[in-house]
């Protein structure tokens, strides 16, 4: 189901279909220093958590991670989009894009349009996002939609020191 439009991409649902892809996104050494492992290894366990990740949030919230696709030739290049933590008090945007696909300016693209779906169609007032201090190139996305460093928090006891940028909308 496409939910977003812009000049060079689409953003639509995850379904169980794109399973191939997400192994290959989430075992990126990228994804994995910045992100986390996952510890997803095969196409049965991209299959869960896109059922119980980007599937099931559509359902409880409303709006989750999507898909993003070049529009020119339907090729998946990332994902982007809107995650409610249990650990944030606001919704945090959230991408992740295949290294050959990044400083296209892709990440902008589909977060700007992820941030105007938020105010304009979910009606949000408020928006988070959240980056590894040392990866530079989130930092800037966040920067480039409007976001403004607030404070460095953790997730969880175990986790990292992270940046949380925050918007009103």
């Amino acid at each position: 189901m496409k939910i977003l439009e812009t000049e060079r991409l689409l953003l639509r649902h995850l379904s169980v279909d794109d399973a191939a892809f997400m192994l290959e996104l989430m075992n990126e050494p990228s994804y994995i220093r910045f992100i986390g492992d996952r510890k997803i290894r095969t196409l049965e366990g991209a299959t869960v958590s896109i059922t119980n990740g980007p599937i099931a949030s559509y359902a409880k919230n409303g709006f989750g991670l999507y898909l993003v696709e070049l529009k020119e030739t339907g090729e998946s290049i990332g994902i982007c989009g809107l995650i409610k933590r249990d650990t944030l008090e606001n919704v945090d945007i959230g991408y992740a894009f295949l290294p050959k696909f990044w400083l296209k300016g892709y990440a902008i693209e589909s977060a700007m349009a992820v941030k105007d779906y938020a105010r304009n169609v979910l009606g949000l007032k408020r928006m988070v996002g959240i980056a590894d201090p040392e990866n530079a190139g989130s930092i800037r996305v966040l920067e480039k939609i409007g976001m403004k460093f607030e404070k460095m928090i953790r997730l969880s006891e175990d986790d990292i020191d992270l940046k949380l940028f925050s918007l009103d909308l």
